[in-house]
């Protein structure tokens, strides 16, 4: 395999933990950072470092025209690194803005240049409240009001977009409250929780094997179910990523 993929959000702790598994799978891997000071880590890693901000539109569409991917990894996220609560009410406002503003115009950029897949991170506390196990056909609490509807609000607006996406097959991953190397919490945390590197193999399974829609990845747990990722995209919870290469 030689396809090549772009991962919007290469230095976040799912991409970093997904760069490798994508390397080992054959995949040329074209990663993104709004700051320079990145671009050599990138490199160090075996990826094509690009630097690009999704809110800038002419920038991005000239990079995935000229990058020509076969598929699209969206793992952006805009918090701070310990979800620092004074910092959370601004941060809550921005990663909605950036679920929003800047998943359209990755979306824009993958339909102009051809992209054949694209996979998108979304969060899986986002249900209405209502019978448990939330499976994924469960209402969005689209009633919250407060921060809460902010964040709901940018789930709604990125979900939108990317499975009204056209000519590729869209895939929205609600990912559980991350834990793990790179995230704010070392154990499990939260109702749904995952590690951050089983939320990295889930984005390689469905980036191969999805047919479109949307996938819980959590953790087993009594809140949110996990059956439709585990039976059709092999997502097993307990699955790390090797140590130790690129």
């Amino acid at each position: 395999m030689s396809e090549i993929v772009f991962l919007a959000g290469a230095t976040g702790a799912v991409g970093t933990a997904l760069i490798p598994l994508l390397k080992d799978a054959g995949f040329q891997v074209h990663g993104t950072t709004r700051r320079a000071d990145r671009l050599g880590a990138l490199e160090d890693a075996g990826v094509q470092p690009v630097l690009v901000d999704v809110f800038d539109a002419p920038a991005l569409a000239q990079a995935l025209d000229r990058i020509r991917p076969w598929g699209v990894i969206h793992q952006l996220t805009d918090l701070p690194a310990t979800l620092d609560p004074v910092l959370m009410a601004q941060a809550v406002a921005n990663n909605a803005r950036l679920r929003d503003i800047g998943t359209r115009h990755l979306v824009a950029a993958a339909e102009s240049s051809g992209v054949r897949r694209f996979v998108a991170q979304s969060i899986a506390w986002a249900y209405a409240p209502g019978v448990q196990p939330f499976t994924e056909d469960a209402p969005l609490d689209i009633d919250a009001t407060g921060a809460r509807a902010t964040s709901v609000g940018g789930v709604v607006a990125l979900e939108t977009s990317v499975l009204g996406a056209k000519g590729m097959v869209s895939t929205v991953l609600r990912y559980g409250q991350l834990f793990g190397p790179g995230t704010s919490a070392r154990g499990p945390a939260g109702t749904s929780p995952v590690h951050v590197e089983a939320a990295a193999w889930a984005a390689l399974l469905a980036l191969q094997r999805s047919a479109g829609g949307v996938f819980n990845i959590t953790d087993d747990n009594p809140v949110v179910s996990n059956v439709k990722a585990k039976a059709l995209l092999d997502f097993d919870p307990s699955r790390r990523v090797a140590r130790g290469h690129a």
